[in-house]
């Protein structure tokens, strides 16, 4: 099988489309995001996408099974066609489910099917683990991209540029590197979040939706993502707090004479 895109969908001439992507990352900061868009938008499906590099599994539904798949997804706004990636698999990093050509094939693949729909701009949405700082601050949206200008764009809609360098691991970067060599340009757009919220950071991934709504105009109600941020702020302060309220039991318990009889 490898990876195959089924359309469910008469194919039609877009104008100018962009594509998103939001796949289970660290965080699960850039699923989150696209999938709280797609939920407001109304998006309608435009395909299926399969692989043998997904986990060997299949989902249920009302009581039907299906293969487990990604979808592409079409939202027309303001005259113009915005795509998205969305779903709850990508292939895994771990080389003991998949191997590291399968990671590539996949790329290839969605960047493939994007250039034949037109698309010239791919942003990937993601998570960018900053460990226990997030616990003490608000997230910042890291940006990373194919080119200095969307670098520049961003950076004046409120994103940070990633000078420190490393790597962006899975679908998020190398749609990006793959569509690059494709001649499509774009970025990766990362909330920065703690890989310990297996859960997902509502926070971080309503960072993003708001560099999105400046940057495109989109419509979208904020307040059911804001309620579920603040609840993962309260839970953070908690747990500041009980670990500060900690060392000063341990600081006390130190300070105190010992005695031995």
């Amino acid at each position: 099988m490898q990876t195959t895109v089924e359309f469910v969908w008469k194919k039609k001439k877009l104008n100018k489309p962009i594509l998103f992507t939001g796949l289970p990352g660290i965080g699960l900061v850039g699923k989150i995001a696209v999938d709280y868009m797609l939920k407001q938008f109304k998006a309608k499906k435009i395909a299926n996408v399969y692989s043998d590099s997904f986990p060997p599994s299949v989902y249920i539904e009302n009581g039907v099974l299906e293969l487990i798949r990604d979808e592409l997804l079409l939202y027309r706004f303001k005259n113009r066609d915005f795509l998205f990636l969305a779903g709850p698999v990508q292939p895994a990093l771990d080389v003991r489910f998949s191997s590291l050509r399968d990671h590539y094939e996949f790329a290839e693949t969605i960047v493939k099917t994007a250039k034949a729909l037109g698309v010239k701009e791919i942003y990937t949405l993601a998570g960018i683990n900053i460990g226990e700082a997030r616990m003490h601050r608000n997230p910042n949206v890291v940006i990373a991209a194919t080119d200095e200008k969307i670098l520049e764009e961003f950076k004046e809609l409120g994103a940070k540029i990633n000078v420190r360098g490393g790597l962006i691991s899975g679908a998020a970067g190398l749609i990006l590197g793959i569509g690059k060599k494709h001649g499509i340009k774009g970025a990766c757009l990362m909330g920065e979040t703690s890989d310990k919220l297996i859960y997902g950071d509502h926070g971080a991934a309503k960072r993003l939706l708001e560099i999105l709504v400046k940057r495109y105009g989109f419509k979208i109600n904020m307040q059911a993502i804001a309620k579920e941020a603040r609840n993962i702020d309260r839970a953070f302060k908690q747990i500041v707090a009980e670990l500060s309220a900690r060392r000063e039991e341990i600081q006390q318990l130190e300070e105190s004479p010992t005695y031995v009889r």
